[in-house]
């Protein structure tokens, strides 16, 4: 009988799939092995970070529920995202098998890219934001591992990471940063007589009070809500916005079509009437209230004898949650207007403290920032307000004077407004992180008087100031968190001085334009007649009026050898041309000036010389004239390349020459110093400043015009048998290796000056 062999089949291997699921499982099954006590606690860093990065976001975007508010919801926000991404990320970690504290170093993942992503989004181009993302995270992590060493009593090692962690800002504050010399060091060789008048920045005489009119139905702050002391109508503007997000309303209980009049009033005592100046806010965050920001301007103007009111255009700034609404700049020059009908509705009723305070004739407008540019539109409203009544209102309010800090000036509808015989003054500092181009100098240049006009233009540039602090409760920083925190706060002026300025300037235009108070005239001519009601730092000033009898300006054509209708121009050891005047981006200014630079060997002759051949033009130009004026810029530093060292200024000399050949020169320097334009560095380091929002600082410099005014005097008594009537030949004499400058309006004053 054969033996029988049972088969025993082997027995299956799972499925390829089934191993693979398995393996998963497994390892993320044992996701946390590797985050021992140590690791764990090491998290709280991280955490630490993320919370950080998310409030200082939060600040930067407000809700408008308060900073208590934004802080608790920046902790919730960090804490849901650190745990799900980290964990995510941990889990991800894990598959790779990798034997590593995976929830640590997936919440380190997570703190870089969050920090990258927000800093991606706030002006930062993506290396810089990566740059910052992993530092911050690192320093995140250093942190919670120094807890956790302290905390397993490994007292070494955790007090090392605690000093490593507290010396890194220190050795970054201090290294790689490459301070770039600044507008060189203000001068004060005052060869200037001050002024014999009272310091403009101090309260005048008048006794004041203080009050708001408003909707009465504002749900955020009282003083417009139940406590408003006059009511005010509601504004119907459909005709201009149509975009007006339905978050918008829900945070301010209105839309486009009632927007509401609200107002800050500071107002002398007496019987009046009084000049009113209307001030406007810029664009800064919708739910960060501006229009309180200017009460220092209100309390003191009101103390010298104006009624100032600040308005509220908040609800027209941008919002992180709800953007801005469309053609906000029609719309906030519009609100101007509206705001005066108010007024001069309030000033006709008798039982209103309006009520025959307001002198019609007297009007002036002052704006910062997108306001700035607002208060420019509404003084040339029929540009843009054609059919809409509400500009008959100009017809009785005289709008005299117009000042614009650091203003903004966007073409609206292809065009620009066009000042004419309208007194204009625009401040700007060259620290300004936000409109970090001279704007304001755009409008000067489209200001433009009728001969023999009383009004002027002025204009002021402060090496040291900054865009906020013309604004009390803006704060110190030009852009909001937290790309604001990559800005360089080193050499900003005080606060109290850059307000001081401020003061100084719009009080004595003011006094001038609607008190008639000639006195502060010298001021805008040369800011040093002034210097000692002025901060430290370096000033640059330009002046024009209706005395100024024009002998080229270089805009009338590409022909650098006409002077206007003038003459002809010659030069020689020069090279020479027409060029655009241009901005820190190489935008233009839209004027043209000449550019004059040395090539001469040393000891030779370089000049630009006018020849003044028309006889007609020239006698108009020279009947009654007082002196020679004219606008320069010092290029000498402009675009060089070195910044480890001042740049000598450039040595001029400007010579007159009369119809018997008769000759008198000046040495500029003895009627003016001329400075270094300033220099701005406004991010931290160089390597960051050309890696915000694709280089949007531009240069460090762009050309700031000086205006010059060399009076006839002075040169007689240097040369007394020179004749200023009959001057035929002007030259301007470039005498040190490779000076640089940029000429525009060549011409002559008629109104005496402060030099004697």
């Amino acid at each position: 009988m054969g033996m029988e062999i049972e088969y025993v089949p082997a027995p299956a291997r799972p499925r390829l799939h089934r191993r693979i699921f398995g393996e998963m499982g497994r390892r993320i099954r044992e996701t946390y092995r590797y985050d021992t006590v140590l690791w764990r606690t090491a998290f709280a860093g991280l955490w630490i970070a993320c919370f950080l990065v998310f409030a200082v976001t939060m600040l930067g975007v407000p809700t408008g529920f308060g900073i208590p508010a934004d802080i608790t919801l920046a902790a919730g926000a960090g804490t849901i995202v650190l745990a799900f991404a980290g964990n995510l990320l941990a889990v991800l970690l894990s598959l790779t098998g990798l034997r590593a504290p995976r929830l640590f170093l997936g919440s380190l993942l997570t703190d870089i890219g969050i920090i990258l992503i927000i800093l991606y989004y706030s002006d930062l181009e993506i290396e810089a934001a990566a740059a910052v993302a992993v530092l911050v995270s690192l320093l995140g992590a250093i942190l919670g591992l120094a807890i956790g060493l302290l905390r397993s009593r490994r007292m070494l090692m955790g007090l090392l990471l605690t000093a490593m962690l507290t010396l890194s800002p220190l050795a970054l504050a201090n290294g790689g940063l490459e301070e770039i010399p600044v507008s060189g060091s203000p001068t004060f060789n005052n060869s200037v007589v001050p002024l014999a008048a009272l310091n403009p920045g101090l309260p005048g005489s008048f006794a004041y009070h203080s009050f708001t009119y408003a909707s009465g139905k504002d749900t955020h702050r009282e003083e417009y809500g139940a406590k408003a002391d006059l009511l005010s109508s509601a504004v119907d503007a459909s005709a201009y916005i149509k975009d007006w997000p339905q978050l918008r309303s829900l945070f301010w209980g209105f839309d486009y079509s009632s927007l509401p009049l609200n107002g800050r009033v500071w107002m002398p005592d007496g019987e009046g009437p009084f000049p009113i100046l209307l001030m406007v806010h810029g664009n800064h965050m919708m739910e960060d209230f501006s229009d309180g920001g200017y009460a220092y301007l209100g309390e003191q103007l009101a103390s010298r004898g104006f009624i100032a009111v600040s308005l509220d255009e908040n609800f027209l700034n941008y919002s992180a949650w709800s953007g801005i609404p469309d053609k906000d700049f029609e719309v906030r020059a519009w609100m101007i207007l509206k705001h005066l009908e108010q007024i001069r509705d309030y000033s006709e009723k008798p039982d209103n403290p309006f009520y025959h305070k307001v002198d019609y004739g007297q009007t002036a407008l002052l704006g910062h920032s997108r306001g700035g540019q607002a208060v420019a539109m509404a003084a040339d409203a029929g540009r843009w307000f054609k059919g809409d009544s509400a500009l008959a209102v100009t017809k009785q309010f005289h709008i005299t004077s117009v000042i614009a800090l650091a203003p903004t000036d966007k073409s609206i509808d292809s065009q620009q407004a066009r000042l004419n015989d309208v007194n204009y003054l625009t401040l700007q500092g060259a620290r300004d992180g936000d409109v970090h181009d001279f704007y304001g100098d755009r409008q000067y240049i489209r200001s433009s008087y009728s001969r023999g006009s009383t009004a002027f233009k002025s204009s002021l540039y402060i090496a040291d100031a900054n865009h906020s602090q013309f604004n009390s409760d803006w704060g110190l920083r030009d852009q909001s968190l937290p790309a604001g925190l990559f800005l360089s706060r080193s050499g900003i002026m005080d606060p109290n001085e850059q307000r001081q300025i401020a003061k100084v300037y719009v009080s004595a235009f003011l006094e001038t334009t609607l008190h008639g108070n000639k006195d502060y005239l010298g001021l805008f001519r040369d800011y040093r007649s002034g210097l000692e009601w002025l901060p430290e730092t370096s000033y640059y000033n330009r002046f024009q009026s209706g005395g100024y009898r024009q002998i080229v300006s270089f805009d009338e054509d590409r022909n650098k050898t006409t002077a206007g209708r003038s003459g002809t121009a010659t030069a020689e050891g020069l090279r020479w041309t027409e060029d655009l005047a241009k901005d820190r981006e190489s935008k233009s200014k839209a004027t043209y000036g000449l550019v004059l630079e040395r090539t001469a060997l040393k000891d030779a002759k370089a000049a630009y010389s006018i020849q003044l051949q028309s006889s007609a033009v020239k006698d108009a130009a020279l009947s009654g004239a007082m002196g020679l004026t004219f606008s320069m810029s010092n290029l000498n530093n402009f675009t060089s390349g070195d910044t480890s060292h001042s740049v000598s200024p450039p040595v001029i000399e400007v010579e007159l020459r009369d119809s018997n050949h008769n000759t008198a020169r000046l040495a500029l320097a003895e009627v003016r110093e001329v400075l270094p334009l300033p220099r701005t560095l406004f991010t931290l380091t160089p390597w960051l400043e050309d890696r915000i929002s694709d280089h949007k600082y531009g240069d460090p410099s762009e050309a700031v015009f000086q205006t010059y005014e060399l009076p006839f005097s002075r040169f007689a008594q240097e040369f007394p048998s020179f004749e200023p009537k009959n001057i035929t030949e002007i030259t301007f004499y470039l005498q040190g290796p490779g000076d640089k400058i940029m000429l525009d309006d060549i011409g002559f004053y008629d109104e005496d000056t402060l030099y004697q």
